[in-house]
């Protein structure tokens, strides 16, 4: 079975500061890490090739610095690891980079699987996972916290979606997102992580998944979303109200309230 996980590296949340001019996270203002969520879907995917075997692949998007995230993933478990980097996926949005990523998986040949965690730390959308589906043109389920069967042809999922746990059967090649509740990603040993410095990492670049596409897909020009204005909201100045009274007097009290504040008609 071929297995793909997307990994992202990202700021060190507690630490990085927020740049209020540019809109954006000051990236350089803290270390950098493995996404949290990156790391389950990772296990994940290791726990599949104990079962089933076949080949773990991890892709990450970003600077030359996300090698780091990429031997990572090889000491937890991933056979091999692409990094796509170009100054022309730079300020991509969700969807720009989904389109990158999927080029990637595309660009690969035949696959079975995609994992990716449920979300990112830094972006915290929740939205690259299902867009990169949509990009290949597979079946996807989001929240996954059980992986409950898994063959050649399909995988049986639960997924859970606000208060409702949902069991579903996608025929594979599929991609899922997976929660932080679905295992607990093993630590890689001194071994692994000398045979992750050892093993060799293809780096992309954006002519080699831009062949059959213009640049108006990749990067801040790929990118339609923008941000306009980040600022902290001003206090509304609420204030509590007590009311007493018979249940009669107060029920009038209230509804003299909601019709003053236009709530009842």
């Amino acid at each position: 079975m071929k297995i793909i996980v997307l990994i992202k590296q990202v700021p060190e949340i507690e630490k990085v500061k927020f740049d209020y001019e540019k809109g954006r996270l000051d990236r350089s203002s803290a270390g950098a890490e493995t996404n949290p969520f990156d790391l389950n879907a990772l296990e994940a995917a290791v726990q599949i090739k104990e079962k089933v075997g076949g080949s773990i692949t991890a892709i990450s998007m970003g600077p030359m610095q996300a090698m780091e995230a990429l031997r990572d993933a090889i000491a937890r478990g991933a056979d091999e690891a692409i990094l796509l980097s170009d100054e022309k996926f730079a300020g991509a949005d969700t969807l720009a980079t989904a389109y990158t990523l999927a080029a990637a998986i595309k660009k690969m040949g035949k696959f079975d699987l995609v994992i990716c965690g449920e979300k990112t730390v830094d972006g915290d959308t929740a939205q690259v996972g299902p867009e990169v589906a949509e990009f290949l043109g597979i079946p996807h389920a989001a929240y996954v916290e059980e992986i409950r069967q898994i063959n050649e042809d399909s995988i049986i999922v639960v997924a859970r979606m606000e208060r409702n746990r949902y069991i579903m059967k996608l025929k594979l090649p599929a991609l899922i997102t997976v929660t932080k509740d679905i295992n607990n990603p093993r630590l890689p040993t001194l071994r692994d992580k000398l045979r992750a410095m050892r093993t060799p990492i293809t780096v992309w670049r954006y002519a080699d998944l831009s062949e059959s596409t213009g640049p108006q897909y990749f990067g801040l020009e790929g990118s339609p979303t923008r941000v306009v204005r980040v600022y902290t909201p001003t206090s509304e100045g609420r204030r509590g109200q007590a009311i007493s009274g018979t249940p009669e007097e107060v029920a009038q009290k209230i509804a003299h309230i909601l019709k003053e504040n236009k709530i009842l008609d």
